[in-house]
């Protein structure tokens, strides 16, 4: 007779990385254009979700929270995404403005993780953004207070469509306490899966020289 697992156990629960391997010689010199190459191939794989990043911050006293986010923007100043500055997030990175990002693309068997220090976009670039959104985009974000106790979807129903009544698309205008946060990358590390997980890991560390150094890691 076969035994019941008892809930909650999940130690069968695996499966084995076949898809590819990473050397050293695949690995370019900048780790930025290392992270191009990776999230082209991931587009290019019409992976649903590519830009979807989890991002983990810190409160002042060190307590963690994450939550994913869409990458928006990227060149060698940094990785951006936008949110309300009110948010949890927002409140964190304002006392504690050190973060963490994580990209995993299930059917790459990869993953990118990068830990930098995060600062705001300008406002123009914010403006910009905010500006090329949908319209429905454009309202939630003037009408969400992200993050607080809300009574019910209703009210956040009626809040935008009180909005929509007030403003046309082209009228509404960037909420000042929404906008761009632009993580600059201080390590990344980039993961692909291997059997039996012996994984291939290679960090890059920045340098006080502003030179990139990097080390395989052990799995």
């Amino acid at each position: 007779m076969t035994s019941k697992k008892a809930a909650g156990d999940l130690h069968d629960e695996r499966s084995d990385y076949q898809c590819d391997e990473l050397n050293r010689s695949d690995m370019h010199q900048n780790p930025f254009t290392m992270f191009g190459n990776w999230l082209q191939n991931a587009l290019d794989s019409n992976i649903r979700d590519a830009t979807a990043m989890s991002l983990a911050t810190a409160s002042a006293n060190g307590s963690p929270s994450v939550r994913i986010v869409l990458l928006k923007q990227y060149d060698e100043s940094g990785l951006c995404w936008y949110t309300s500055y009110d948010s949890r997030k927002g409140r964190e990175l304002a006392s504690n403005p050190k973060a963490a990002l994580l990209l995993y693309w299930r059917e790459l068997e990869r993953q990118i993780r990068i830990e930098g220090h995060v600062e705001k976009t300008s406002d123009q670039q914010s403006i910009n953004y905010f500006n090329s959104r949908p319209a429905g985009s454009k309202f939630s974000a003037a009408a969400s207070p992200q993050s607080d106790v809300v009574p019910n979807q209703s009210w956040l129903v009626n809040k935008t469509r009180a909005l929509q009544l007030k403003f046309t698309e082209e009228s509404i205008t960037r909420p000042a306490n929404w906008g761009g946060y632009r993580l600059k990358p201080e390590v990344f590390e980039f993961w692909q899966g291997r059997p039996s997980r012996l994984h291939d890991r290679f960090r890059y560390s920045l340098a006080t020289t502003g030179e990139w150094t990097m080390d395989r890691l052990a799995p």
